[in-house]
């Protein structure tokens, strides 16, 4: 009986050379990925910073005052960012793990590496900017509700995540420890997601990302989602500064541990 060409070595090497196949290849390698991130750090960099001086002034002084809050409101336009980035960079540091642990790439363990501190660092922020929304508007800085509770562990993940990832002599071993823990940690996110349908919290439901309209007027939607972008571009070029350092310091590691010893 003649082999399908699934199994025979044609067929090997047309699934091996597919696009797709080739392209995912390509952008994990370090070599490739230094020169595109050298190529996209000054369009990001500059995005960020017009998004800043854009959103900045537009949320804290220009945008109305909220009928009920006044102008303590204006808080959510780094507290609301930061809190749904914590997310975003969690997953995709969860993400880049698993596909060190499958298929080790080094290129994920670097971009996993480089996302925990900015994670931990918009994680730490939604919880001091929460907390200071929170005093005038609920009278307490802090209730052990399960956001505050989901979101408070959310930051102790990333920390446990960089303490892996320090702790361990070994490159790899810290990078699959830090991969797997990160993994395990997922499940928080939709925990911290959902956590205001699930149970009873102080927190109000979704009023960006629904299914059906924003509940939010436009004059405060807008300048929230240009700092919403504001933040996104600064912790991916933070990511690509964060990863291209390591691509240089490995490469100059790997030349000093290539050069021949002088004899004494």
């Amino acid at each position: 009986m003649a082999r399908s060409a699934a199994s025979s070595p044609a067929g090997s090497r047309v699934s091996r050379t597919h696009p797709l196949v080739v392209r995912f290849h390509k952008l994990g390698s370090p070599a490739y990925f230094h020169v595109l991130a050298g190529r996209l750090l000054p369009w990001s960099a500059g995005a960020t910073a017009m998004l800043f001086l854009l959103g900045l002034p537009w949320g804290l002084a220009f945008a109305p005052p909220d009928y009920q809050q006044g102008e303590s409101y204006r808080i959510i336009f780094v507290h609301v960012p930061t809190a749904a980035l914590s997310l975003s960079i969690y997953m995709g540091m969860a993400v880049c793990g698993a596909i060190f642990l499958i298929w080790r790439m080094k290129l994920a363990a670097m971009v996993a590496r480089a996302c925990a501190p900015v994670g931990a660092a918009y994680t730490f922020l939604s919880l001091v900017t929460g907390a200071l929304w929170g005093k005038p508007m609920w009278g307490t800085y802090w209730v052990w509700d399960a956001r505050l509770t989901s979101q408070l562990i959310l930051l102790f993940l990333y920390l446990g995540v960089m303490a892996l990832q320090e702790a361990i002599e070994d490159r790899e071993q810290g990078a699959r420890a830090a991969g797997l823990l990160a993994l395990v940690g997922s499940i928080n996110v939709p925990i911290i997601k959902y956590s205001v349908e699930w149970w009873h919290t102080l927190h109000q439901g979704a009023t960006i990302f629904k299914i059906d309209r924003p509940s939010m007027d436009p004059a405060m939607l807008w300048p929230l989602l240009v700092m919403l972008g504001a933040f996104a571009l600064f912790a991916l070029t933070v990511v690509l500064i964060q990863v291209r350092g390591e691509i240089i310091a490995r490469r100059l590691e790997a030349l000093a541990l290539s050069r021949p010893r002088s004899a004494p």
